[in-house]
């Protein structure tokens, strides 16, 4: 039996092989985008490219897939490299790993005729320009926003960004593109649940400014919305 024979019983074979022949972009690969990156694997997707330019550190455990102990200090995307292949061996796989910005985004971006950009950029800078240059080149996107401090999985969802509302990332990611003149027609999962004052700390890291609480599932659900919505909206392309 076929690994995929439960996945073809479900959408049937012609789904199944147009899924082999899609192509998406994983750009960031924590808690939300590895999570997000395997369920379109194992779903069948024929080709990934995938990028990140960060190793596993000890803080990751809790709730980053690619982080045990013994990848402590090893690079995300090549653990998640060597992960994807067990799972399908025919996988096309494209691993860069970099922290994208500036013309490299571009570049990356203008690499492959991609099917679907996934945003799992958890820095806000880099994550305006990978949403605008994406949709300047008229590329389907999905954006994951703050998962962290929430603790309730019933109320994640997918929405426009227009419509997202109680979480500080999306607000900015809102005034940030609405100067660009991008105000809707973006995808995003985010959540509205209220982020306590005390799972917060002002911490200066590589790329941040301060440090939020988070629990071992909710970035998972946040990375499994997102394969759903390039699953969904990529089978939903194939019926036209």
């Amino acid at each position: 039996m076929s690994w995929l024979s439960r996945t073809e019983l479900l959408l049937g074979k012609n789904d199944l092989e147009y899924l082999k022949k899609c192509h998406v972009l994983v750009v960031g690969l924590g808690g939300v985008g590895a999570y997000a990156a395997e369920m379109l694997c194992r779903a069948g997707i024929g080709r990934l490219t995938i990028v990140d330019g960060d190793a596993v550190e000890e803080s990751n455990i809790n709730r980053q897939l690619p982080a045990t102990r013994s990848n402590i200090g090893k690079m995300k995307a090549d653990i998640l490299a060597s992960r994807f292949l067990d799972i399908n061996p025919e996988l096309q796989l494209e691993v860069i790993n970099e922290y994208l910005k500036d013309e490299r985004m571009k570049e990356v971006l203008k690499m492959a005729a991609y099917d679907y950009v996934v945003d799992a950029i958890d820095t806000l800078a880099p994550k305006v320009y990978l949403i605008y240059h994406s949709i300047q080149l008229k590329l389907r996107i999905v954006s994951s926003m703050g998962a962290g401090g929430k603790m309730n999985p019933g109320l994640v969802q997918s929405t426009d960004l227009s419509n997202s509302y109680n979480c500080k990332l999306a607000r900015m990611i809102r005034k940030r593109l609405g100067k660009l003149g991008i105000r809707k027609g973006i995808t995003v999962v985010f959540s509205p649940e209220e982020v306590p004052d005390e799972a917060v700390k002002a911490e200066e890291g590589q790329n941040k400014k301060s440090a939020v609480g988070t629990i071992s599932y909710l970035p998972a659900v946040f990375g499994c919305h997102m394969a759903a919505v390039v699953i969904n909206n990529l089978l939903a392309s194939n019926q036209q």
